[in-house]
């Protein structure tokens, strides 16, 4: 039933988006879309159930953002923040193979920095600040994605395959390293209480997957470029 009523919300916060027309405020909108539903597993002590929610939260961004994209895509380029400039950087790799996707000595460093804002974020605010910044990214793969789809011969194969594997690991390590952070800051202006050695499993479990994610980035990006260019049929 909440997991509905996360759905429910996020989808209704691009409806608002799109209606608005600001996009500094879309990454908001989403956010409110879902920090109660956080707050409430919390503050009963469910750190699973707090993980669970948001990782629904960023699956349907994931799909709100790519099917806009899908429909819509050189609007929902100039809607969702800097989402053009990520679709143009990420069709240049996939025609030619070049771009910061296929090299470690760019990539590592840029996604590190993603990762060091972002749990600064999440533990300086509770996760106010943190689940904007991750709404900005979400959107951003999204526009790339349904742009993709939209542009190539066989647009549902693209769909699945432009969800990169291991930013799907990225994301899944994100959500969890952004609840398990929020979570000393708002137990202590909420009073709840948290299970810390839940809570020390979970983040070393995400950290093992923003390592993972490194490793099969660099192992498969130049294989995943050919097969995109493939499918895409350019």
């Amino acid at each position: 039933m909440t997991a509905g009523l996360v759905v429910l919300a996020t989808v209704l916060s691009y409806v608002a988006a799109w209606a608005i027309g600001i996009p500094a405020l879309v990454p908001v909108l989403n956010t409110l879309a879902s920090f109660p539903f956080m707050v409430a597993a919390l503050r009963r002590g469910d750190l699973g159930a707090a993980v669970a929610r948001m990782l629904v939260w960023a699956m349907t961004m994931a799909a709100c953002a790519t099917m806009s994209a899908y429909v819509r895509p050189w609007e929902t380029g100039r809607l969702f923040l800097w989402g053009e400039a990520y679709r143009a950087e990420m069709f240049a790799w996939v025609l030619s193979g070049m771009g910061a996707e296929s090299m470690p000595s760019r990539f590592i460093p840029q996604q590190a920095g993603h990762a060091a804002v972002f749990t600064l974020l999440a533990a300086a605010t509770g996760g106010v600040l943190a689940m904007p910044m991750g709404g900005v990214l979400m959107n951003e793969m999204g526009t790339y994605a349904g742009s993709l789809a939209a542009a190539s011969a066989h647009p549902v194969a693209t769909l699945l395959f432009a969800w990169h594997p291991w930013a799907v690991i990225r994301i899944a390590s994100f959500v969890v390293l952004g609840v398990v952070l929020s979570a000393p800051l708002l137990s202590r202006v909420l009073r709840f209480q948290v299970d810390w050695a839940e809570a020390r499993r979970l983040a070393a479990w995400a950290c093992g997957g923003l390592v993972l994610d490194v490793a099969l980035k660099t192992l498969l990006a130049p294989t995943w470029q050919r097969l995109l260019l493939r499918t895409v049929g350019w």
